[in-house]
């Protein structure tokens, strides 16, 4: 068995993942690793780079660049020309980024499942009731980033953002370890809501960016910063997205889930445990 193999095997253990990577000032690590992976000194940008190639799943061989000024900069690489094929079926809407398929399907009761045998409740996640409700009977689908994927997010279709709230919170890990352990973390942890009003059918599609321990920010590319403020806010906006257009990016790892009213249902491929890219079917509309 090769290094790298012990060392993957060693850290996948759930109980010691859970403990190097929530049993420590979660927010501080965030805010040292946002300094760190800036850092443009070659020695250290080319060993961090390394580093984390080593213990991640990196595919670099889609990048629009071929070489990074910092780690920071190879976390949120774009992606060469039609590297993601959109699918363009007007009924469909894709899967905004890349992502393993975690909670999915029916929303029954205002609960989404966090992992089997666990739920938290939509208000709780949204911040909001009216909105809420609007999802009541609809269905929703859960997209986890792993370190080495692909960072950026897409329009799951062509759509206006109506407005965007900014929720403040703690940055628990959102790997399986965390999931399974850590009640209602998706609502524990800073996000930012998201809702878009689709162009085709007018209907109300909201995607949920939820941070995690070591995303220096939630960045959106129709905002003017990192969403970082110490308090939730609500940033109005008319800004327009053609199916696929980057929305915004994290600045490592972590989660997004998408939310479409009742009669929007699955697309037959989607399933917990997949793993999905960007552009593919994720959901039909009604």
């Amino acid at each position: 068995m090769s290094a790298r193999t012990l060392v993957a095997h060693f850290c996948q253990k759930e109980s010691l993942n859970f403990i190097l990577s929530n049993r420590i000032p979660r927010r501080l690590a965030t805010r040292l690793m946002g300094w760190f992976s800036s850092i443009e000194q070659p020695l250290i940008r080319s060993l961090s780079i390394a580093i984390w190639r080593f213990f991640s799943d990196v595919d670099l061989s889609d990048a629009k660049k071929t070489h990074f000024a910092s780690l920071r900069d190879c976390f949120i690489r774009e992606l060469k020309e039609g590297a993601r094929p959109i699918d363009q079926d007007p009924n469909i809407l894709v899967a905004p980024c890349d992502g393993i398929v975690g909670g999915c399907g029916r929303i029954v009761g205002g609960e989404l499942v966090q992992v089997k045998g666990s739920a938290y409740p939509l208000e709780e996640l949204l911040g909001e009731r009216a909105l809420a409700e609007l999802y009541r009977d609809g269905c929703y689908v859960t997209l986890r980033l792993t370190a080495g994927m692909y960072h950026r997010f897409h329009a799951p279709h062509d759509c206006r953002i109506e407005r965007v709230r900014h929720i403040w919170g703690d940055t628990w890990n959102l790997n399986p370890a965390a999931l399974s352990r850590v009640e209602k973390v998706f609502c524990r942890n800073e996000r930012a809501v998201i809702c878009t009003r689709l162009a085709i059918t007018d209907q109300l599609i909201t995607i949920v960016p939820v941070a995690a321990i070591l995303v220096a920010g939630i960045r959106l590319s129709f905002a003017d910063s990192v969403l970082d403020a110490r308090k939730s806010t609500d940033l109005p906006n008319d800004t327009t997205f053609r199916k696929g257009e980057e929305m915004g990016w994290f600045e490592h790892g972590s989660t997004i889930i998408m939310l479409a009213p009742c009669g929007g249902m699955l697309c037959d491929t989607v399933e917990a445990g997949r793993t999905l890219r960007m552009g593919e079917a994720l959901m039909r509309l009604r």
